[in-house]
């Protein structure tokens, strides 16, 4: 029988230990940079070290999000912050951008990559797509369905990886570019403000429809607990 990671995130280095004290397979975790949660406490180049030898003594795996946008001038330290990851062993990165991908692929071959669900990866061209460049997993997108996860399962080598828990994004996952608009705060730089999060009222022709503020653009939190068999059986690898 196929095994299955369970995968759990973690913002600082307690949740690290919380999480593989609790029985977690392999954590995913970001940096000061370059990473989609960039109001987490996320990790110095200290605390990245300091979680891969504490998670690899007790063979637990660790993934590093390297899954938001950047720009030229950035490249530099982008470099140079790959080249310290390899450095302290890390297991694999999770990458958004096709680019980067590329350029780890081309000087840093010895990594794992799996594409982020920022990546927006929703249908098996895609998961096709990604297999044929070389990568080793794929991050599903957050919005499909059981029967797509079943046909991506069965019709790819890759292992496929799955949200099974917690919030889910109005847009495609990291597409959004609401809060940009409203906040100057860029989800595609891992500073989301989550404005879909927020109260809004309904108005037509200048008339509110909405006596009361309500929730208008925010879904309820993913929660597969009653779903686990059921995607285990579809193909999934990590939850």
């Amino acid at each position: 029988m196929k095994k299955i990671e369970l995968l759990a995130p973690a913002g600082s280095y307690e949740a690290l230990v919380a999480a593989v004290q609790n029985g977690a397979n392999a954590i995913y975790l970001g940096g000061n940079a370059f990473s989609a949660r960039a109001f987490a406490t996320n990790f110095s180049r200290e605390e990245l070290k300091k979680a891969v030898i504490y998670a690899h003594l007790r063979n637990v795996k660790i993934y590093v999000t390297v899954n938001t946008l950047y720009e030229d001038n950035q490249f530099e330290n982008l470099k140079d912050y790959l080249l310290f990851l390899a450095t302290i062993d890390v297991d694999a990165l999770i990458i958004q951008d096709i680019g980067l991908m590329h350029f780890v692929k081309k000087y840093f071959p010895d990594f794992e990559i799996h594409m982020s669900t920022q990546t927006s990866i929703y249908n098996l061209s895609a998961v096709k797509y990604f297999e044929g460049l070389g990568v080793d997993r794929i991050v599903l997108a957050r919005e499909n369905s059981i029967e797509e996860i079943k046909n991506i399962c069965n019709n790819t080598d890759l292992d496929i990886e799955v949200f099974v828990h917690g919030a889910l994004c109005m847009s495609y996952s990291g597409q959004c570019l609401m809060s940009s608009m409203i906040a100057k705060r860029s989800g595609n730089k891992g500073a989301c403000g989550q404005p879909c999060r927020l109260a809004y009222k309904l108005e037509k022709d200048g008339k509110n429809l909405d006596s009361v503020p309500s929730y208008l653009l925010s879904p309820r939190d993913l929660c597969t607990l009653d779903n686990i068999g059921i995607l285990i059986e579809a193909g999934i690898t990590s939850f």
